[in-house]
Parts: C-alpha cells; sequence; structure tokens
C-alpha cells in the first residue's frame, strides 16, 4: 500500500468517526459517507479495492464499486452529513470538514497512486473545506486536531454559540455570485418573492392560495443543478418554511429495493431523513423510464414518494432533476407529480467564458492558479470538444482541473524544493493529454488518466 496520501484510511476514518460523535452523528453513517468518499476518488487507482477492504472487513472488490457510486456526487461538493452539519450550525462543521479532507488525503495511498486520484483528491478536499468555511488543506498534509471537548462545561468558559443562520438575503448572493445561470436566478428570486408574500399574508390572517414548493431542474449534467438545489434548501429554511434546511441527494438506486413491498420501506426511509429540508432525486424519469417488470419497482417508488410528499408537506420540499424531455414525459405520467410539480427550472449550457470561469474557480477553491497560456489552451480543448447531450458543462471543466492536478505533480516529481509559485501554478502542458508514466514503463495507460 502506498504512503502517498499519509495517514492510513483506516486512521483517517477513525478520526473522523471522533468528530461524528461530537457532532450527534450516527457513526455508522459517517462511517459509510468516508468509506463511499475514498472508493469515489480511488476508483481509478490499480489495487484499490483491496487497499480500501483493509478498513472494511469482509467487503470486497463489488463493495468497493458500489461505495464508488455512492461517493462520487461528493467529488465536487460537500456530503451528506457536512450539509446537515453546516445547516445545522454545528461547531463540528469545520472538523468534520478536516476530517473528510484527510479520508481524500488517505484515498491517494489506496493501490497504486494514479495522477487522476491525487487531482480528485485535491478538489474533492478543497470542496469539504471551502463549504464549512475552513482554511484549505494540501492533500497529503495532517489537519490539526481539535481539542476533545469536555464532557462538562466548566463554569467559568463560554458556552459555545452556533454560527448566526444565513439569511436569505446571504443565500441569494450567494446565488447570484454563481457564474451564468441568468434564468435560473431569476426563477429562483421569482419564487422567494411569492412565498414570502404568501407567508406574510398568512401570517396576516389573510386567504392565500397553496402554492406547491416543490421544484423540477431540466437541463444537461453539469449545469449547477444540485448547487442550486442546496441554495434553495437554504432559502426555504431561512424563510422559515423548513425546520432544518438539509439537502439529501438521491438517485434511483437509493430508492428502490430488490422486491415489491421493501421498495416501499426503502423510499419512506429516505424521504424521512429529507423530511425538514429538500430532498433532490437526479435522473428521476429513471423510475418509471423502462418498459420492463422491473420498472414496477420504480412504481412503487414514485407512489410511496407521492404519499410522503402528502403527509409531509408542510416541512419537505422535492426537487426531481434531468434531462427536459424525459423529465416532462416523468411529470406527466402521474397526476399526484404532476400536482405537485408546477414549477420547472431550465439550466442552460455554459459558454466557453463561462467554462474558463469555473475552471479558474476551482482551481483558486483548491489553491491553483491557472497561468494565462494554461487558460488559452482550456480555450482550445473547449473548441475541440463537441457538445453533444454527454458534454459535461461544470463536471468537465472540473474534471479537466482534476487531470491537469495529477500531472502538475507528476512534473513536479524530480523537485525537491519546488517554490510555493510551483507548487501552485497550473501550466498549458498540465492540460495534455500525454502520456504521464516513463516510456520505459511497460504497463498500459491508467485508465483515470482521461479527462
Amino acid at each position: 500500500m502506498s504512503s502517498v496520501g499519509g495517514t492510513s484510511l483506516q486512521d483517517a476514518v477513525s478520526a473522523l468517526l471522533l468528530v461524528a460523535a461530537r457532532g450527534g452523528v450516527v457513526e455508522a453513517t459517517a462511517r459509510a459517507e468516508a468509506l463511499s468518499l475514498a472508493a469515489a476518488l480511488a476508483e481509478s487507482a490499480p489495487g484499490a479495492p483491496a487497499d480500501w477492504a483493509k478498513a472494511v472487513p469482509g467487503a470486497g472488490a463489488q463493495e468497493f464499486f458500489d461505495a464508488a457510486v455512492r461517493g462520487r456526487r461528493w467529488r465536487g461538493a460537500p456530503t451528506a452529513v457536512l450539509t446537515e452539519l453546516i445547516a445545522q450550525g454545528s461547531p463540528e462543521k469545520i472538523p468534520y470538514a478536516e476530517a473528510l479532507a484527510e479520508v481524500a488525503s488517505a484515498a491517494c495511498g489506496l493501490g497504486e497512486p494514479t495522477m487522476r486520484v491525487i487531482g480528485n483528491a485535491s478538489v474533492a478536499a478543497a470542496a469539504q473545506l471551502q463549504a464549512a468555511g475552513a482554511r484549505r488543506l494540501e492533500v497529503g498534509t495532517t489537519p490539526a486536531q481539535p481539542a476533545p471537548q469536555p464532557a462538562v462545561q466548566a463554569a467559568d468558559e463560554p458556552a459555545v454559540q452556533a454560527e448566526p443562520e444565513r439569511t436569505v438575503e446571504e443565500l441569494l448572493a450567494e446565488l447570484d455570485e454563481l457564474t451564468g445561470l441568468a434564468r435560473v436566478k431569476r426563477e429562483v428570486h421569482r419564487q422567494v418573492a411569492v412565498l414570502r408574500v404568501e407567508k406574510l399574508r398568512i401570517e396576516a390572517g389573510l386567504k392565500s392560495p397553496t402554492i406547491t414548493r416543490h421544484l423540477v431542474f431540466v437541463g444537461n449534467p453539469g449545469t449547477g443543478k444540485t448547487t442550486v438545489a442546496r441554495l434553495v434548501s437554504g432559502i426555504y429554511k431561512a424563510l422559515g418554511l423548513l425546520s432544518k434546511g438539509q439537502l439529501v441527494e438521491v438517485d434511483r438506486s437509493e430508492l428502490v429495493a430488490g422486491y415489491l413491498g421493501q421498495t416501499a420501506t426503502k423510499t419512506a426511509e429516505v424521504v424521512a431523513s429529507a423530511a425538514g429540508g429538500v430532498l433532490f432525486i437526479d435522473e428521476a424519469y429513471s423510475l418509471t423510464s423502462g418498459a420492463d417488470g422491473a420498472d414496477q419497482y420504480g412504481r412503487e417508488a414514485v407512489d410511496t414518494l407521492v404519499k410522503e410528499m402528502e403527509d409531509r408537506r408542510d416541512d419537505l420540499v422535492v426537487i426531481v432533476a434531468g434531462y427536459p424531455e424525459p423529465m416532462e414525459v416523468f411529470i406527466a405520467a402521474n397526476p399526484g407529480l404532476a400536482s405537485r410539480f408546477r414549477t420547472t427550472i431550465r439550466f442552460d449550457d455554459y459558454t466557453d467564458d463561462e467554462l474558463t470561469d469555473i475552471l479558474t474557480g476551482l482551481a483558486g477553491d483548491a489553491d491553483y492558479e491557472l497561468t494565462p497560456q494554461a487558460l488559452e489552451h482550456f480555450h482550445v480543448i473547449l473548441a475541440s470538444t463537441p457538445r453533444d447531450r454527454s458534454f459535461g458543462n461544470g463536471r468537465f471543466a472540473r474534471n479537466v482541473l482534476e487531470a491537469a492536478i495529477g500531472r502538475h505533480a507528476w512534473r513536479l516529481r524530480d523537485v525537491t524544493a519546488p517554490t510555493k509559485d510551483q507548487l501552485r501554478q497550473i501550466r498549458a502542458e498540465d492540460l495534455t493529454d500525454e502520456e504521464l508514466h516513463p516510456p520505459k514503463q511497460s504497463e498500459g495507460p491508467d485508465q483515470g488518466e482521461q479527462a
């Protein structure tokens, strides 16, 4: 097992569980989340499943890849537990983000490390730290461990104060700072105005039509749907429409079970975990899009979802997302869905300039800087990349950065004492697809090196 990450995965997970316990997080939930994140970061590294399994007694390769699928969404966004700690204003949000960053660093030591894994880990660590408002942590270093909280607070010690909850204005300002998404911003502002007035009318004793808060997000992958959903959850909480404001992101695999009857229970449990916040269902049409018998499970999930939405209508918002055309069919196919999802927000693809802004923003969050030549080369890459349905938009920019960070590390492999500028600067050559390993090596190209 490589020592690139410094700390072993077992040690990193153990440290995270200590923070989770102080934050009131269920141990099994925190452990599963950390292991899924590590698997998602290291899935391209040869030999990673075996090393990962050392931290998961009895697990094999299939469990590793299943965990990787669950954890991919956190490579560029805060994890579910961290999101909830942030929503609660928990004093453990920064220690938990730092512990997740250490898990990302440990993932670099699973199997034979690849440049793509290092890039993945750098971006993922930055995403966790930035979301919590923590200092940046260079992957491979160890965060300072916070002192254990005393079991009983001394009389002369000040109480730990949770940071003030964010206001609607602050959250809308963050929305407005996002790159592009002009149409989305206008619609969210409109929704906020409508819901604010509805709430004021009810408080004033006036009649007010019931306005559904559930939303449909349509657009191609990587256009910011999850990011906006997270802001919407906070905005609804700030408006007093939700009690907690957490975001729970799922897809079909997390709602549907292997047998009829089990799906209803599984879906109800997922909805319960989102109570007080927002349930975000990506590619929701996958629940009903098939023609084979297996889709009876998807229909069972939808029926359960509709019932739960009605039962929890005062403290739950559901956002369904996916490609425009399939989403229209999905909503229209079920009267229960059609009556509850009346607002659709379209997410447009990013322009080249917007993608460049996203790339530079992601690099800055990870404490890297792209040289002017690198930015010029990125425009060349964009010009030669087909913008078909498979194009990843923001994810494409993130993938380019992840691969570039890996190549940057490889470029500096023989530099004994690199300067701070050398450690930060991404050059044009770091954005190329050239083979990273010396020609004398006989091994084939790493599958994880393709951006």
